[in-house]
């Protein structure tokens, strides 16, 4: 598997400062893509052992909240089988740094019979924290979304989903828990009286 970047210090993909991980590979091909550079699956260069061993070592620092895999796209079976024993290893060393990934699909189809479930997907899966799912559609885009592009697209807390799977006896698809962003970002708005006094005028 290539990677296409590596962003350190990274804020805008999931919450805190966070390592980023950008897979090189894509078939979905969507429009306004962000990263159509990464489509190729030889963009970029190889994840090897040196360099997931770097990418876990910044996941170390007292900063760092956390992992967020994106790209490309990281279910391509392809790129399953490339992330699946990354990170799990990740999970051993640094378990308490969250691990967020981005994908174009959607969680269901993600699940036994969709069109990317592969040997891998559930052990890949059983180590995310936060899954943005869903393609990115340009008619829905809305730049007041955190972590997401358009308004189709889910955040979706997947340690809350299972547990719930678990409790109703059902898919994970099936008891979808989003993840809950701070009320000040949920809501988009603020009140004057959280606005530091120095900011105030008028």
């Amino acid at each position: 598997m290539n990677y296409s970047a590596i962003k350190y210090f990274d804020i805008a993909n999931g919450e805190g400062v966070r390592t980023s991980l950008f897979v090189s590979g894509c078939r979905r091909h969507c429009p306004y893509c962000f990263n159509g550079e990464a489509w190729r699956f030889d963009a970029g260069e190889p994840f090897d052992e040196a360099v997931q061993a770097k990418v876990i070592e910044s996941l170390g620092a007292a900063f760092c909240d956390g992992l967020t895999i994106l790209g490309g796209e990281p279910m391509e079976p392809e790129n399953q089988e490339g992330l699946v024993e990354f990170v799990e290893r990740v999970k051993r060393e640094v378990p308490n740094k969250a691990i967020w990934c981005f994908t174009g699909d959607t969680l269901d189809e993600l699940e036994p019979g969709g069109p990317h479930f592969t040997e891998f997907t559930n052990r890949l899966l059983d180590c995310v924290d936060v899954l943005v799912d869903g393609p990115f559609e340009n008619d829905l885009h809305d730049i007041t979304l955190r972590f997401r592009g358009s308004s189709n697209q889910r955040v979706i807390d997947m340690n809350a989903t299972r547990e719930a799977a678990r409790a109703a006896g059902v898919k994970p698809s099936q008891a979808v828990a989003l993840w809950q962003d701070e009320e000040v970002y949920a809501t988009h708005s603020m009140k004057r009286d959280d606005v530091p006094e120095y900011f105030q005028h008028g």
